[in-house]
């Protein structure tokens, strides 16, 4: 009887001691979750908090940009078309030729016009002759005057009938009106062409103009002379310079946008006439706080960022709502909500959580790093990049 007493006053004992033990570790591992040296939270004795990458705000240049589409006109172009039906009797250019303005391109058959010609001379021969005979017969005053004024009137009639004729004749060879680049053409010697009908292209590629549509509210910040830019996807990661040529003066009344014309210089004649250009209007340049994009998390309409800020057992990330601006090149401007003495984290934003410790890669582990600004210290313009 004794033995099985002393039996279950052993096994009590045992029990309670666990169950002290077990106590004992709960309370040992719960401050070591606040910071602890032997903690998880410490990792290991090497500080407390989440270790993340710090960044400060920076002041940077940004540009207001209007970005629209638009697409790529020569700086003149033609359709060479004839004006009469016609049988093409010789084609003088071939595809693709660069031509001088006066050039000639086709060459029409031209029978009845060659005997107009003819025709025409040999009236003007007579009359030429006419007028001579008159003319000496009138100075000597066997002839009365009138008759020499009369032939000088048939003479002139005369030269003017050639004139007609060579000009008729002149008709059926058909020019380049100014220089510039032929386009493809099916046309050849025998072709019998109609008035309308597009023999080639030819197109000034000298400099390309774009058209495109500006909304009315831009119109105080756009004139002529202003630079722009143009991307095309025919040329990625190459940009194109120019400047806005003319403005229309009408505004249309259904879309309430402005028809610009941008110029662009097209050495090598890279750009074509109806490509696809993307134009970028730059309507002015400004200083302003920016923070990399990796730092900005959005939140429906909002942004935010966390900032480093100095707490009893030492840093801690305080969730910041930023008001953003524009995104260029990698950076977010901030247009409120941040100061430049602020030290904010730069990545890793999703694991972190409002008011958890973090700490400073790089800084030592001691938790606490370099002082953090307190939440409501006064901003300071950083030093530009």
């Amino acid at each position: 009887m004794f033995k099985r007493h002393f039996f279950i006053i052993v096994a009590g004992a045992v029990v309670a001691l666990m169950l002290v033990a077990a106590l004992l570790k709960i309370t040992l591992g719960g401050n070591d979750a606040q910071g602890g040296p032997g903690g998880p939270g410490g990792r290991g004795g090497r500080g407390g908090g989440q270790e993340v990458a710090v960044t400060s705000p920076i002041s940077r240049e940004f540009a207001d940009q209007l970005k629209v589409l638009g697409v790529a006109r020569s700086l003149r172009s033609v359709n060479i078309t004839s004006s009469t039906s016609e049988l093409v009797t010789r084609v003088l250019f071939t595809d693709g030729q660069q031509v001088a303005a006066g050039t000639a391109l086709v060459e029409l058959q031209a029978r009845e016009e060659d005997a107009a010609i003819i025709s025409a001379r040999a009236e003007l021969t007579q009359a030429q002759r006419e007028y001579d005979r008159y003319q000496i017969l009138s100075e000597r005053g066997v002839a009365p005057r009138v008759l020499a004024e009369q032939a000088e009137t048939r003479l002139q009639t005369a030269r003017a009938a050639v004139s007609a004729a060579e000009a008729r004749r002149g008709d059926r060879v058909l020019r380049a009106p100014f220089s510039g680049v032929l386009g493809l053409s099916t046309v050849t010697a025998g072709t019998l062409i109609s008035p309308g009908t597009v023999i080639t292209t030819l197109d000034d590629l000298s400099s390309v103009r774009v058209d495109f549509a500006v909304p009315e509210r831009y119109l105080g910040n756009l004139r002529s002379g202003t630079p722009l830019t143009a991307t095309s996807d025919a040329y990625p990661g190459e940009t194109f310079s120019g400047r806005i040529a003319l403005m229309d003066v009408r505004v249309n009344e259904q879309t309430r946008a402005v028809t610009a014309r941008a110029e662009f210089p097209n050495p090598g004649g890279r750009i074509r006439p109806g490509m696809m250009m993307r134009v970028a209007v730059e309507r002015g340049q400004r200083q302003a706080l920016a923070v990399p994009e990796a730092a900005v998390q959005y939140e429906g309409a909002g942004a935010f960022v966390y900032r480093l800020a100095g707490a009893d057992n030492g840093t801690i990330a305080q969730r910041v709502e930023v008001e953003t601006g524009t995104v260029e090149n990698g950076f977010v401007e901030i247009v409120s909500g941040l100061g430049g003495n602020d030290r904010i984290v730069s990545s890793g934003l999703n694991r972190i959580q409002p008011g958890a410790p973090v700490r400073e890669a790089g800084t030592g582990g001691n938790g606490r790093g370099r002082a953090a600004p307190a939440a409501g210290a006064a901003p300071a313009k950083a030093a530009a990049r």
